[in-house]
C-alpha cells in the first residue's frame, strides 16, 4: 500500500503520524476545525488526510466541500445533520479538488457537468499497530462532483464497514426483535424495508443477512452501489451504461439458484414483477422501497403497475424506519415531564396494543433533555438509533389487500391487528431515556 504523498491511486492510507495525531486530538467538530487550520500552511496531502481521517473518527457519514466567491467551506454530516467545520482559502480548495478528482478517477478537465467516482482508504483495526500487520480494513469513499456558481461542489460519502451491525444492536423492542427473527428465517416471501434516503434501510437489511448467513445458504445481492462488503455472499453492482440494471440483473441471479436475494431497491415495474415472482417461487427476497410508512408499501407497488393479486401473497412483512439522534450520555439531564408532553404521551401510548406493556405515565415521569458539552460538540446528542413499525401480512391482511384498500384503511387495519406505529416506538424510546420528545417531533413531525 502506497501513501498518497508517494502516489495517487484509487486507494490510499493515512500516514501513521497523522493518524496518531487525529486519534489523540480530534474528539469533536471544534477539534476537527483546529486540526485542519493548523495543517493549512503545510502540505496539501496532510490537509486531505486530516479532513478524511478526522471525519472518520467523528463518525461522519459525508464530507461536503462547497466553494464560495472568495473562500470555500467544509461541512460534515454527523448523526444525520450537517455541521459547519471550517472556512478556508479558495486556492487550497482548488488543490484539494484536483487531489480528490485524481484519486476518484474523475476527469480534471470536466467542470461543467456532474461526475461520480470512488476511492478507498486503508485503516488500521487497532491503534499503534505496525504497517505490515494484516489487521487493516478498507473504507470506501463515494465521490460526487456537481458544477455550482463558484466552482465544483464535492461530496464524499463515507461507507465505513464498522457501520455493519448485528440485528441485536438495532435497538429493537423485544416484540419486534422476536418478529424480525422469525420472519427472516422463512424459506420464501418478501421483506421490504421502507423509508427516505439515509434512514438506515441498507444497514437493517445487512443486519438481516448477517443473522441468517450460513454455509448452506446461497445469498446474492444486486445493489446500486454495493455499500458494504460481507464475506461469504455474492454481491453484484448494477451498471446501467452497460445495460446491466436491476431487472436483467435479477433475472440472471435467478439462474444462479440462490436461497436468499437482496435487491438494493425496487424502482420500476419490471424489477417489482421479477422480485415478487422470486418471492412466490421459493426464494426469500429482501429489498427497499421509498415510502413514508409501512402501509404505503402496497400503494407504492400498485403505483408502479403491480396488481394486488401478485403483491398480497408475495410479501411477508413491510418495515418502515427512521433514524433518531440519541442524547449524549455525558451531559444528558433528566427532567420531570411537562404537562403538555405528558398529555401527548398519554394520548399516543394509550393506543398501544394490549401485549405491549405500557409504561407508567404520571407527573413523576422524568424524560431526557439535551444539554450539550464538549463531547457532543455542544449539541446534546451523540449517536443514532432506529425507530420502526412493521406491517405483518398474514392471511387476514392478504385478503384485505386484495380489496385494494387506501393507505389510511390499511394502516388502520394494521394498528387494529397490533402494529405499533413509528411515532409510538419513538415515544417509548423517550421514556427509556434514549432520546427526547423534541427529537421525535423533528424526525416524525407532531402528531
Amino acid at each position: 500500500m502506497q501513501e498518497l504523498s508517494k502516489k495517487i491511486t484509487g486507494e490510499m492510507s493515512i500516514s501513521a503520524p497523522v493518524l496518531s495525531e487525529i486519534q489523540k486530538k480530534i474528539k469533536n467538530v471544534s477539534d476537527y476545525k483546529k486540526k485542519i487550520e493548523s495543517a493549512l500552511e503545510g502540505r496539501i496531502t496532510e490537509v486531505f488526510e486530516i479532513i478524511l481521517g478526522g471525519a472518520i473518527y467523528l463518525d461522519a457519514s459525508d464530507i461536503h466541500l462547497e466553494p464560495k466567491k472568495e473562500e470555500a467551506k467544509i461541512r460534515v454530516r454527523i448523526d444525520g445533520l450537517l455541521q459547519d467545520a471550517l472556512l478556508f482559502d479558495k486556492k487550497i480548495y482548488e488543490s484539494l479538488l484536483s487531489r480528490i478528482k485524481l484519486l476518484s478517477a474523475l476527469k480534471l478537465n470536466i467542470t461543467d457537468r456532474p461526475q461520480d467516482g470512488r476511492f478507498s482508504i486503508l485503516m488500521p483495526k487497532n491503534e499503534g499497530q505496525k504497517k505490515e500487520s494484516p489487521e487493516f480494513y478498507s473504507i470506501e469513499i463515494r465521490t460526487s462532483s456537481l458544477p455550482a456558481e463558484y466552482g465544483e461542489t464535492i461530496v464524499m460519502r463515507i461507507l465505513n464497514p464498522k457501520s455493519l451491525i448485528d440485528l441485536e444492536v438495532l435497538g429493537l423492542r423485544t416484540d419486534l426483535s422476536d418478529l424480525f427473527n422469525k420472519e427472516i428465517k422463512q424459506p420464501n416471501g418478501m421483506i421490504i424495508v421502507t423509508g427516505p434516503t439515509g434512514s438506515g434501510k441498507t444497514t437493517t437489511l445487512y443486519a438481516f443477512l448477517k443473522k441468517i448467513q450460513t454455509p448452506e445458504k446461497k445469498i446474492i445481492t444486486i445493489e446500486d452501489p454495493i455499500e458494504y462488503h460481507l464475506k461469504g455472499i455474492s454481491q453484484t453492482q448494477v451498471s446501467p451504461k452497460k445495460g446491466y440494471d436491476f431487472a436483467n440483473g435479477l433475472r440472471s441471479i435467478m439462474r444462479q439458484d440462490p436461497d436468499v436475494v437482496l435487491v438494493g431497491e425496487v424502482r420500476d415495474l419490471e424489477t417489482a414483477t421479477i422480485a415478487l415472482q422470486a418471492a412466490l417461487t421459493g426464494h426469500l427476497v429482501f429489498t427497499t422501497l421509498h415510502t413514508n410508512d409501512a402501509a404505503g408499501t402496497i400503494a407504492r407497488l400498485q403505483a408502479l403497475g403491480e396488481k394486488p393479486v401478485n403483491i398480497a401473497p408475495a410479501i411477508n412483512m413491510a418495515i418502515a424506519q427512521r433514524l433518531i439522534r440519541k442524547v449524549c450520555k455525558k451531559c444528558v439531564k433528566m427532567e420531570k415531564i411537562s404537562t403538555k408532553h405528558l398529555d401527548k404521551l398519554k394520548k399516543e401510548l394509550g393506543k398501544l396494543p394490549k401485549d405491549i406493556k405500557a409504561p407508567k405515565l404520571d407527573e413523576s415521569l422524568k424524560v431526557p433533555k439535551a444539554v450539550g458539552c464538549k463531547e457532543c460538540n455542544n449539541i446534546g446528542y451523540k449517536g443514532r438509533a432506529g425507530i420502526f413499525e412493521a406491517l405483518l401480512i398474514d392471511d387476514e391482511m392478504e385478503k384485505f389487500i386484495l380489496t385494494s384498500p387506501s393507505i389510511a384503511a390499511l394502516r388502520e387495519k394494521a394498528i387494529e391487528k397490533g402494529m405499533v406505529a413509528m411515532h409510538q416506538d419513538g415515544l417509548l424510546k423517550v421514556i427509556e431515556g434514549i432520546t427526547t420528545i423534541e427529537e421525535i417531533e423533528r424526525v416524525m413531525g407532531e402528531e
